[in-house]
């Protein structure tokens, strides 16, 4: 399959019709915790940064504080699409970006709007992400399986890309 000619242009692609991000991170014990957040955007800057809005009340951000180093998952099973990307999470206090970034679903959340107090911004910087993107059709992708099952040549399916931050 031919490779989508803006790589980062198709990540957003991707993201942006997805409505949650897994957002994994290290606990203070050590362990990995999964959250799942709706990602803010609305379009992917050459910053390369995604952005969630999160409660104070759960300590996500202390714990992005004290490490940083996260990954957020993406997928769209219906579509075959898959992104894992991994960043630098920080807390941001921008009221004007909480304001860009702030919407209807958000004040289902926060109904003091961008300045609720118990409103904290996660920025994730992107470093590195992957995706696959699977434009076959389930029958063609079964029928691709199994000629790989026969021949022992690993099928050729959909677009799967690194990036990274540039």
């Amino acid at each position: 399959m031919t490779a989508h000619p803006d790589p980062h242009k198709r990540l957003w692609e991707i993201v942006k019709h997805i409505r949650f991000g897994m957002l994994t991170h290290r606990h203070a014990n050590g362990s990995l915790h999964a959250h799942p957040l709706t990602t803010q955007n609305k379009s992917l800057e050459p910053d390369l940064m995604l952005y969630f809005f999160v409660s104070k009340k759960t300590e996500l951000g202390q714990r992005l504080m004290a490490d940083g180093n996260v990954n957020v998952a993406y997928a769209d099973t219906a579509k075959d699409c898959y992104v894992s990307i991994t960043g630098q999470a920080s807390i941001s206090e921008d009221m004007r970006l909480k304001q860009h970034l702030f919407n209807a679903m958000a004040k289902a959340w926060f109904p003091g709007g961008a300045g609720d107090p118990d409103l904290e911004l996660v920025q994730v910087r992107i470093l590195h992400a992957e995706y696959w993107d699977v434009k076959e059709s389930k029958t063609t992708q079964l029928f691709k399986m199994a000629k790989a099952a026969v021949t022992g040549t690993p099928p050729d399916m959909g677009e799967h890309r690194e990036l990274e931050a540039h």
